[in-house]
């Protein structure tokens, strides 16, 4: 047994030991495994009609009732023979077990380039048996369209509809991909369709049938990165716009040095006394710190964070006089995603952008919360055991590892350290022009949009030829992470952008394949360590796939983010700090201080994690109540009982003048549009509580506990005051010409309606750590002085937005 071989049993054993649920032995597939390759040797001469009605059989017994697990072997012998006759593939062991594993509703992991999009088939075909629907869904609408057009043939041979939704289709044509057997998506437009969905009137208006199963690519991407980030469907309504421009100015002249002290790590600030005045006398607005200016207090904070805390090319790009934001973790835009409205708006002021209002949000839910809407779901992903914690407490899904096909020879080498930017980059450019001369391909991840250009121009500078792939030309992702594997090939990219598409050595050219395989494979180069392990891991994978040679290394410095942020340097011996160490590297210590880091932060941002989803989950379970009812009424129209029993007189009137279909119609028209105009109140209602909440630890109490009652009295008060409203309107009701004007006393649907997504607030994780402890306090601009104004704050808000609608 090798070396390594040996320490992973070790890493394993220990694993298990603390507690670690991932499943490395997979004995128990082996006895479906050999029964379904004995079943392919039954099948395989059989021709292509009979195999199809193998399939029509099993669709007709599974709509009887029979168990999947029944047909389990039969059907993935069956998708199994398809395949090789229509993709001419042959699908190894590892992906059959994948395929039992994503049935069972767990996370497979599998390494780059072996074989997901191929694995996902078996469990889907044998899913989408029943009917009901089958939803697979993927990182972004490219892969969405790749994989259902690549795999089509295979559904389509059995006898299965196969569909895909892109962003933009025409709402008749969503429905029928959603009417298909099988339909590939992205996870967040599936989710803002559900939101669309429960703003609809009618129930032939709505695209989703009942949720069935879901199965999930790049699942560490979407079930993690992406979980708590709130959908969000807005519409249309008059809002003032506060002159965030004056704001963003008075934001810019601060001094950080005068006026300003930044906490130790850099992610929050106070004022200082030359501070305060400095403001007061700029904005004249009297005491700072008084009551009347705690919506000033907001903005401004919001304006200072913008300025000094969110930087351009690394947070967001301008683009189209548009600001788009950067995923932290992908380096790719994050499409439709803005932060809240207040940090978006300051946003577009520091940059000159003219930007309407983000209108009334209509509903919303996070992704988490929406994935799990779904009553099976599985996944699949190259890095899941990182995050098997996350994955099991917020979807209980177990993880399983499946080997790769063959090993992975890729060689990952010691981190280079050194002590100052300068010597990283000059030795970053020795070692990438050394090896583009030999032809060996190179990829180079940076940790944003802006190293990602210095470092293309140094290369240019050096006479290297390099192809630069970022957020501000992610249109061609695809094309040129293709060509990432030939000779010669020098690609910059921030973090995983191209992930989804192989870096196929030589491009599929296969004798440049040979040479390339000669120089020792794909190099990729990260030219910093990202604060999640998981991303690191990513940025290897992209080398040695399918058992191709490959190797790589990190190059990092004492002056990167990830040291500065998080005071990395205070962890290391003061003789390893000094200049005179700057050109000698100090690999060992430094990779094992960073090692402890990452494990400290993802063990933080778990527990973050935790705690804001008890927030979320509590207004998740309000909203499931509430538009449940909602669906109820529009659906059977049984809204009409409570008008029947609660206004007698006025409904045997309206009965009478207008008949049984009409007043139908009104009464569920009436309950469903208060339902929609209370539950937005409420969300309101419910942010303003969130933005205060944490200054009452300051008092001695509990946020969550705070939180909690202030919530769940809000919601109590929200039914008492919908039946009030309903009944008070129905009875205003007057009949004009055999029918009834609704629009007169405001029952109509908003003009336009939009959907976002939410992106982290900067202010976030700071909030995250207050609820769980911890001494930093987030906005903490004289929190202490806060306390006693925070039901001022949250009335304030209440009229304020009284005053915008």
């Amino acid at each position: 047994m090798s070396s390594q071989n040996i320490k992973t049993k070790i890493y394993r054993w220990h694993h298990r030991l603390n507690g670690s649920m991932t499943e490395y032995d997979l004995s128990a597939y082996q006895h479906q495994l050999s029964e379904i390759r004995a079943q392919i040797t039954q099948i395989e001469n059989r021709n292509n009609s009979a195999l199809r009605q193998s399939a029509e059989k099993f669709k007709n017994t599974a709509h009887a009732g029979r168990s999947l697990e029944s047909l389990m072997v039969e059907s993935f012998a069956l998708v199994y023979e398809t395949i090789r006759r229509q993709l001419h593939l042959h699908a190894f062991d590892e992906q059959l077990i994948a395929g039992l594993v994503l049935h069972q509703g767990k996370i497979a992991e599998m390494q780059t380039g072996e074989g997901k999009t191929l694995a996902a088939v078996f469990p889907v075909c044998l899913n989408a048996l029943t009917g009901k629907g089958v939803h697979v869904l993927t990182f972004n609408d490219y892969l969405a369209r790749r994989d259902a057009q690549w795999m089509g043939p295979v559904y389509k041979a059995l006898g299965f509809s196969i569909a895909f939704v892109q962003e933009g289709m025409s709402i008749q044509a969503k429905r029928q991909a959603y009417l298909a057997d099988i339909t590939y998506l992205t996870a967040k437009e599936s989710g803002f369709d559900y939101l669309r969905d429960t703003l609809c009137r009618a129930e032939e208006d709505t695209v989703h049938r009942e949720f069935h199963f879901a199965l999930i690519d790049e699942a560490d991407s979407i079930l993690i990165d992406e979980a708590r980030i709130p959908l969000v469907i807005a519409g249309s309504s008059a809002s003032k716009r506060f002159n965030e421009q004056e704001l963003a100015e008075l934001a810019q002249s601060l001094d950080q040095k005068h006026h300003l002290e930044f906490d130790e790590f850099g992610r929050n600030f106070n004022f200082t006394d030359a501070g305060v005045q400095f403001v007061e006398q700029n904005l004249q607005c009297g005491n700072l710190f008084h009551a009347e200016n705690i919506d000033l207090m907001t903005r401004l904070n919001c304006a200072i964070h913008a300025t000094f805390f969110l930087q351009r090319d690394v947070d967001y790009i301008v683009r189209g006089n548009e600001i788009e934001l950067v995923d932290g973790f992908t380096g790719r835009v994050a499409d439709k995603r803005r932060w809240p409205d207040g940090l978006q708006r300051a946003l577009e002021a520091k940059e000159k952008i003219n930007k309407q209002s983000g209108g009334a949000i209509l509903n919303s839910l996070t992704l988490q919360h929406f994935i799990n809407l779904y009553p099976k779901i599985a996944g699949m992903t190259a890095t899941a055991q990182v995050a098997e914690d996350e994955f099991k407490h917020f979807y209980n899904l177990t993880t399983v590892v499946i080997p790769s096909h063959k090993p992975c020879i890729r060689e990952d080498f010691t981190d280079v350290v050194f002590a100052t930017k300068s010597a990283k980059s000059q030795a970053l450019i020795a070692e990438i022009s050394a090896i583009h001369d030999s032809g060996r391909p190179i990829l180079v991840g940076t940790a944003s949009i802006d190293e990602s250009e210095q470092l293309a121009a140094a290369l240019h500078k050096n006479a290297i030829s390099c192809t630069v792939l970022n957020a501000k030309n992610d249109t061609y992702e695809a094309e040129i992470i293709a060509e990432a594997g030939r000779l010669h090939a020098v690609t910059i990219s921030t973090n995983m952008a191209g992930r989804g598409v192989d870096i196929v050595l030589g491009a599929a050219n296969e004798d440049e394949k040979i040479k390339v395989v000669a120089l020792g494979g794909l190099y990729v180069i990260g030219t910093g360590r990202h604060e999640s392990l998981r991303i690191d891991k990513q940025l290897r994978g992209r080398a040695g796939r399918q058992g191709d040679p490959g190797s790589s290394r990190f190059y990092i410095c004492m002056e990167d983010a990830i040291f500065i942020k998080y005071k990395l340097l205070d962890l290391l011996p003061k003789k390893l700090k000094s200049a005179a160490v700057a050109e000698r590297t100090i690999q060992h210590i430094v990779k094992k201080k960073i090692h402890i880091l990452q494990k400290i932060i993802e063990g933080q941002n778990l527990e973050i994690k935790k705690t804001l989803n008890q927030y979320a989950s509590l207004i998740e379970q309000q909203r499931k109540v509430l538009y449940r009812k909602r669906k109820e009424i529009m659906v059977q129209k049984s809204g009409a009982e409570f008008y029947k029993n609660n206004a007698p007189q006025q409904y045997k009137l309206l009965r009478a003048r207008l008949g049984e279909e009409q007043i139908l119609n009104i009464c569920t028209l009436i309950t469903i549009h208060y339902i929609d105009k209370f539950w937005s109140a409420h969300l309101a209602d419910i942010n303003d509580i969130r933005e205060g909440i944490h200054l009452v630890r300051l008092g001695g109490q509990k946020p969550e506990f705070e939180f909690q009652k202030l919530a769940v009295k809000r919601f109590t008060n929200l039914l008492v005051e919908l039946e009030t409203e309903i009944l008070r309107i129905f009875n205003t009701l007057q009949v004009q010409g055999n029918k009834v004007d609704l629009e007169s006393v405001g029952i109509k649907a908003p003009s336009a309606t939009w959907t976002y997504l939410i992106n982290d607030n900067p202010f976030e994780n700071m909030f995250g750590t207050s609820l769980i402890g911890s001494a930093n306090m987030g906005l903490s601009i004289a929190a202490a002085a806060w306390t006693p104004l925070l039901v001022l704050y949250m009335l304030w808000k209440k009229m304020t937005r009284k005053v915008m609608n």
